[in-house]
């Protein structure tokens, strides 16, 4: 055998080697953010808060911009993510244990995109871009209205 045979095995098993040295870095997932837990809603703002971007005229348009403001009043609401894909939704009343308007439903975490689904069909109802995701903050803005955002805060168990 010639040096040439040689070396060409040998280059094979250093390629074979890094490749899995690659595969199997790719393969171990990043230390990432969990959604799962509970969330507190502690900031909502609607299209209507960028006063900017509403064109109101003089002819008492602003009234009732400011009646559908006053309107949309913020409540304690609080999700709870499981690791099922499935969550709870309800509004916590100050000094009580018990919860009111409770509701159950699924969900899809893809890593930017948290979509709420139907129970039955399975399908999209609603979906959000995550912004951030950091230590106990969430803050995402609806996809189809993107000036809708809520800011949330990991409650801890």
């Amino acid at each position: 055998m010639d040096a040439k045979t040689n070396i060409r095995p040998m280059k094979l098993v250093i390629v074979f080697c890094l490749a899995c040295l690659c595969g199997l870095t790719a393969t171990v997932p990043a230390q990432a953010q969990s959604l799962i837990g509970k969330w507190q809603l502690v900031k909502q703002t609607s299209c209507l808060d960028d006063d900017d971007a509403l064109a109101v005229d003089e002819l008492g348009m602003q009234e009732v911009v400011d009646d559908m403001k006053s309107r949309a009043g913020s409540s304690a609401q609080v999700l709870q993510l499981k690791d099922n894909n499935s969550g709870e939704e309800n509004t916590r009343i100050i000094s009580r244990k018990k919860t009111y308007n409770s509701r159950s439903f699924l969900y899809k975490y893809d890593g930017t995109s948290l979509h709420f689904l139907d129970k039955k069909s399975r399908t999209i109802i609603e979906s959000f871009t995550v912004e951030k995701l950091e230590g106990d903050s969430l803050i995402i803005s609806n996809v189809s209205r993107a000036c809708e955002t809520k800011v949330f805060v990991r409650i801890k168990p």
